[in-house]
């Protein structure tokens, strides 16, 4: 399935079914991330509820510490 993350077409595996097989794909899933799903902010609690289907738009941010 290919989406659009962060600006950019992505293959992902077909298993990815919602938000929270995203974020353990791409091993984010332990870190503070804010996910907008086809331009809305998704609500954290509802990752496993939230679908990735085919052609959606995803803009993952999450933060890095540093100095």
């Amino acid at each position: 399935m290919t989406i659009q993350l962060n600006g950019l077409h992505v293959e992902i595996p077909e298993n990815i079914r919602n938000v929270d097989d995203l974020l353990k794909h791409y091993q984010l899933e332990n870190r503070i991330v804010i996910i907008e799903l086809n331009n809305e902010i998704a609500d954290k609690s509802k990752y496993t509820e939230l679908p990735i289907a085919d052609g959606d738009k995803v803009e993952m941010i999450h933060f890095v510490g540093g100095g």
